[in-house]
């Protein structure tokens, strides 16, 4: 009977604390900031399939921002990039995109060049080390 009681005890508890740790990791805000400066379009599909499979085991409680420079920014330009819709139904979802300042004055390329939902920063790495600063967790996409 003794062991049949504790028995219950340790299940009880058991449980309890896997139910905590469940709603624990539901409420947790997950802040994840990628850097992409991959001219490779490979990579940039790896950007889109990383943030999809993120929303799926995160649908709540996620927030990400892509920053974009160097030989990369081509993905966000309206002209250039084959992945424009993906870019738009993201942000519509809130993913940000961002653009590096410096890079577009180095390839002149103007804000109206972009995505219309993208937006811009004065420095890929700068903002990327913003984000690190406040906390938020850092993927690099390509090699």
């Amino acid at each position: 009977m003794k062991n049949s009681i504790l028995l219950f005890a340790f299940c009880f508890l058991g449980f309890g604390s896997i139910a905590m740790a469940q709603n624990s990791t539901a409420t947790t805000s997950h802040k994840v900031v990628i850097q992409l400066n991959s001219a490779d379009t490979a990579a940039w599909g790896g950007v889109i399939g990383n943030i999809k499979n993120l929303s799926k085991i995160w649908p709540e409680h996620l927030q990400i921002e892509v920053v974009v420079h160097g030989r990369a920014l081509d993905f966000l330009v309206a002209s250039k990039s084959h992945l424009v819709n993906d870019v738009e139904q993201l942000s519509k979802k809130g993913v940000v995109f961002n653009a590096c300042e410096n890079t577009m004055g180095k390839y002149g390329i103007t804000k109206q060049m972009l995505i219309p939902s993208v937006f811009t920063v004065p420095s890929g790495v700068g903002e990327v080390i913003l984000k690190q600063e406040q906390g938020w967790s850092y993927l690099r996409a390509g090699y």
